[in-house]
Formats: C-alpha cells, structure tokens, sequence
C-alpha cells in the first residue's frame, strides 16, 4: 500500500514538475516581443542574436525564476500552515511576515531613500519581516501556544498595515505615492538577477524549515496530544513553522510586492490528487503554486490593456471567489449539509 501511494506520488510530482517547466519556457517567449522556442533554446546556450539573448536572459529569465521560486514558496507555506493548524483556510499571511515585509519596503520608499527598482528595497522588505518574527518571539514568547502565536500574529499584521497605510498617506510627493501604490499591486516586471539573488538564500532557509516538520503534520492530524506522545515536540515545530514562512514569503513579497491567495489555492488544487495526507502535500503543493504563479504572469502579458496588469491583482480576482468558495464549502461540511 505505502509503495502504492509512493509511486503515485512520484508520478504527480514528475507531471507538476514537467508542467512547470512547460510554463517555464512559455514564460520566455511571451511578451511583447513573441519569441519561438527554438529562438528561446538559442538564447539559454548563447546560440541566438543579441537581441534576444537580451530579451530571454536579462529580461524574462530573472522574472520566469522569481515566478516559480515566489509561487513555490508561497505554496509550500501554505500547506505548512494547513498542516499546522489542520485548518484547510490558513494562509501565509496569518504571522504578520508579508505585512512587515511590505511595510519595511514601504517605508524606505516613502522616505525616498530606494525607487521601486532599487536592490535596497528588498533588503529592506526582508528586514521588516526578520523583525516581525522577532517581534512575534517577544510578544508571544518562546512557548507560545498555537493561539497566542496566531493573536499575536494578527497584531503585528494590523500594526505593519497601519504603518503601510501611514507611508503612503504621508508620502513626500504624488510620485513616490504612486510608487508604493504600484509596488504593493504586486508584480515580476522589471526584475533583474540581483533580486534573484538576494532572495534565494532567505527562500533557501524557509524551505529547509519548513519541510523539516512534513512528518509532523501528519501525527498532527490524530490531535496535539497523539503528536506529543509520538515525541513531536510541539513548540519547536511551530517556531520553525513560522521562522520558515517569515523568511521564504517575506523575501518573495520583498522582490515582487503583494501577491495573494496563491498560498491558499495552490495547496487544495492537489490535495485531492495525495488523499488529503499533509506530509505528502509538501511538494506537490510548492509545484502546484510555482505553476499557479507562473501561469498568472504569463497571463498579466497576454491581456489586452494599454499597461500591464499586476500579477497581484490577477491573483486576487482568481483566489477571492476560491476563497469564498471554500468558506462556504467548509460551512456546509460542519453543518453536516450536503455540499
């Protein structure tokens, strides 16, 4: 049974990861200048004009590589966050990470010390979100319960909103006003490598973290107590939980703005596909986001409008219903009806 569903497993990673790779590509040749794969392949081994070497490596690649290692991330802490809390609508942005990332690279923006494409901004970002997990330490303490660590989440979220909201009502000038409102949209556009690199050691360490405790969440789903007596240590676990999604979703919100409910959807879109098991979810749920995420960009440059559309506001008109709908469906499934 257990190579059963081992291979079954394997067989969904390999197709998300085959599926992945597809948009990859896809994400290389889209754009305002349409690029055949053949062209696409040339320019990833040197093979092309200069031209597209330019298009592809410089302008496309920074921005394909942010898509799935942002979507990844965010999708892997969703499902972390499900399995923790064995709660199907939990989100990344339930610790308060996103907001202070967004809020620290607000601020900076606001006193106008970086532009929207400078590198200082995610540093700045993922400062914010370094702090807001140390905050979250200090307030909570270190062997916080699980609902003292989410109450004191939902503070330091509502304070880094309210800071981001003072930012922008207090901007120097219409210009960086515009600057933070554009920012916190969301967006992969006008990415280079540096931001690939300043965020992949943060993701690095947020995933490690976060799939240190997969089998955790499995002996979580027969309560707290069957998890303790299998020698899980309970506070441990939601430290590295918490410290993961810190660092991963606040580097990602650090060099793309804003992108929500791909944390949400991106686990319950493969769920199904692993019979509901929240160790097995880990990476197929990562995939299922770096696809989500992928695909949405590819979209944003594909819809017809005098400017590109942000792809967190994409994001938003998709996983809003989807979050609707899964409230309802929960509602109806606690009160026994049929769904």
């Amino acid at each position: 049974m257990a190579a059963r569903a081992d291979r079954r497993d394997g067989r969904l990673i390999v197709g998300l990861a085959l599926l992945v790779g597809i948009l990859f590509l896809v994400s290389l040749g889209v754009g305002p200048v349409w690029l055949a794969p053949p062209t696409v392949a040339g320019a990833l081994v040197g093979q092309a004009n200069e031209a597209a070497r330019i298009i592809v490596i410089d302008i496309r690649l920074p921005r394909a590589l942010l898509a799935v290692m942002i979507g990844g991330t965010l999708g892997l802490s969703g499902a972390a966050l499900q399995g923790l809390l064995r709660n199907p609508l939990a989100a990344p942005s339930l610790f308060g990470a996103p907001s202070a990332a967004a809020f620290g690279a607000v601020a900076v923006i606001s006193l106008g010390l970086v532009d929207v494409l400078s590198v200082a901004l995610p540093v700045a970002a993922i400062a914010g979100a370094l702090i807001s997990v140390a905050l979250l330490l200090l307030v909570a303490g270190p062997r916080a319960s699980l609902l003292v660590l989410i109450l004191a989440g939902l503070a330091i979220s509502s304070l880094a909103g309210a800071g981001t909201a003072l930012a922008l009502n207090l901007a120097p000038n219409p210009f960086a006003a515009l600057e933070i409102a554009f920012w916190l949209l969301g967006s992969l556009e006008d990415r280079s490598m540096r931001h690939v690199a300043i965020a992949l050691p943060f993701m690095a360490v947020g995933v490690v973290l976060l799939m240190w405790d997969r089998r955790a969440f499995r002996a979580l789903t027969l309560g707290e107590e069957a998890a303790q007596s299998l020698g899980f240590d309970l506070g441990l676990i939601r430290l590295r939980v918490v410290a993961g999604v810190a660092a991963a979703v606040g580097a990602g919100v650090a060099v793309a703005g804003s992108i929500g409910f791909v944390g949400l959807v991106a686990p319950h879109l493969v769920r199904p596909l692993v019979r509901h098991d929240p160790g097995r979810l880990m990476v197929p749920a990562a995939l299922s986001g770096a696809a989500l995420l992928l695909a949405a960009d590819i979209a944003v440059r594909l819809i017809p409008s005098t400017s590109e559309i942000k792809v967190g506001v994409l994001t938003a008109l998709i996983g809003a219903p989807f979050f609707i709908a899964l409230i309802l469906h929960r509602r109806s499934e606690l009160a026994g009806a049929p769904v």
